[in-house]
This record gives C-alpha cells, sequence and structure tokens, in this order.
C-alpha cells in the first residue's frame, strides 16, 4: 500500500465523519429543537349592525329580499354584477312583493324557473292591479339554481319591475301596497 492511497483514505474518512457528524447535528436539532409557540387567531369579526331594513334574516347563496325591498339585479343593470338592496327612494330596478317557498321534486333550472313564475303570477297580478295604471309592470322572480335547490333551499323573491331589459326604466319609491311600507 502506498502512502498516496493511504492519505486518500484517510481524507476520504475524515469527510465521512465530518458528513455524519453534520447530519446527527441536523437530525438532533429537528428533534430538540423548541416547539414553536401556538398564535392564538384573531376572534372572528362581528358583523357591525345595520339600521333597520327588510334585509332577510336568512343567509342564502342566492340574492333574497324579503317584501318592501328595492333592489337592483344585474339582468336588469350593466353598471352591478350581483343583485343589491338599493333606497327606494333612490332610482332602482324593482321591488320585492312576496316570498315564496319552492315546492318538492323540482329536476332543473328550468323547472325551477317556471315555479316561479307560477308561484308569483297571483302576488304579480294584485300588485299591478294596485297600481292604477303605469304599467306596464313585469314579474322578475328571484330563486335558486339547481343545484342550491338540491341542498334544501326553496326560498325565492317575487318582485315587480317596470323594465324587462337591462339598463329599461327605473322607478323610485315604493310601489303601492295594501299595507303601508317604510323606505
Amino acid at each position: 500500500m502506498s502512502l498516496p492511497d493511504a492519505q486518500v483514505r484517510g481524507r476520504r474518512r475524515w469527510w465521512l465523519a465530518l458528513l455524519a457528524v453534520v447530519v446527527a447535528a441536523a437530525l438532533g436539532g429537528l428533534f430538540l429543537w423548541p416547539e414553536r409557540q401556538k398564535v392564538a387567531l384573531p376572534p372572528p369579526l362581528t358583523p357591525t349592525p345595520r339600521s333597520p331594513s327588510a334585509s332577510p334574516t336568512k343567509v342564502l347563496p342566492y340574492p333574497y329580499f324579503l317584501p318592501g325591498t328595492c333592489f337592483d339585479h344585474p339582468q336588469l343593470s350593466k353598471v352591478i354584477t350581483k343583485a343589491e338592496e338599493r333606497p327606494c327612494a333612490q332610482e332602482h330596478d324593482g321591488e320585492a312583493i312576496a316570498d315564496v317557498l319552492l315546492p318538492e321534486g323540482l329536476t332543473s333550472d328550468l323547472t325551477i324557473g317556471r315555479s316561479l313564475r307560477e308561484l308569483c303570477q297571483a302576488p304579480l297580478a294584485d300588485w299591478e292591479q294596485r297600481q292604477g295604471g303605469g304599467g306596464p309592470y313585469y314579474g322578475f322572480p328571484i330563486g335558486p339554481y339547481l343545484k342550491y335547490y338540491q341542498q334544501g333551499m326553496r326560498d325565492a323573491t317575487c318582485t315587480m319591475t317596470v323594465s324587462n331589459q337591462q339598463d329599461g326604466r327605473k322607478t323610485t319609491g315604493h310601489f303601492r301596497s295594501a299595507v303601508p311600507a317604510d323606505g
């Protein structure tokens, strides 16, 4: 065995020993490192109280308004992307006139829409008659898509509008009803 081979083997052993020490130190540090203190999450935000209005007490993943609520809807207003409650004294697309509950057994968005139109037909005729002219008036039912309906969400809103197209006529104030409304 020559001297240079012995030196090479000695250096290899030294590097292997050094590598073993580094690995052992890393593993030891990993297992012996003090556990991080868990930081408590901040408390959930509390909603700011709203002034009393005709806002729904139900939280649904689709538009739902209590009767007497004025609103704008993206199918009637190009400037918005979701249905929004509006003050009735300002221009708005329509007003909620009744809330209805969809029946069991509907199987498509088409049958949900048909059922909504049928359920809202009588309230719309009643409200339209109360206006004493000034029409035309349109029914604009708002309810769940099939995916929400299949999850048991059946609440829907019957509304009345003075237009049936985007950026059509707007209304101000409440429609005439049998019960005086504030707003």
